[in-house]
């Protein structure tokens, strides 16, 4: 896997459309949004944003956007500080790993997520608050 490969990215808390990080990370940067699911998580709380864990049986719903390709790069290195994610780095709070989300056409296409880094994902897990539902809810962003 390339590290920074240009796919589009699959959001589903702060950076989906409407929300604050959106507004600061993405308007205007990308080239297409739509409403897609990426099977194979479950989303979790955080403090003021969610969490997307690995769970074979769970399904989310989010957007996924497309970086404009003269600005994609730049896209993914600010979204990368954004989730405080760095390649191996074992204190990172997210991974960004590819996975397979369908849009709403239903096409499947590779995108970028980040999900709950696994030292995360299992305290989520023991004691985190799950958020019920494919949803994070939908509420004015910071």
């Amino acid at each position: 896997m390339v590290d920074h490969e240009r796919l589009p990215v699959f959001v589903y808390g702060t950076l989906r459309p409407g929300q604050g990080n959106h507004e600061r990370f993405l308007r205007g940067r990308t080239v297409a949004e739509e409403a897609a699911r990426l099977r194979g998580a479950v989303l979790y709380e955080g403090p003021g944003y969610p969490y997307a864990v690995a769970d074979p049986e769970g399904e989310i719903r989010g957007e996924l956007v497309t970086p404009a390709p003269a600005a994609h790069d730049a896209v993914l290195a600010s979204l990368d500080a954004l989730e405080g994610y760095a390649p191996d780095d074992p204190s990172s709070h997210y991974v960004r790993v590819t996975r397979p989300v369908s849009s709403e056409r239903g096409v499947t296409v590779r995108a970028w997520v980040y999900l709950a880094s696994p030292e995360v994902a299992d305290r989520l897990r023991r004691r985190g608050t799950r958020i019920h539902g494919d949803s994070w809810p939908s509420r004015p962003g910071p």
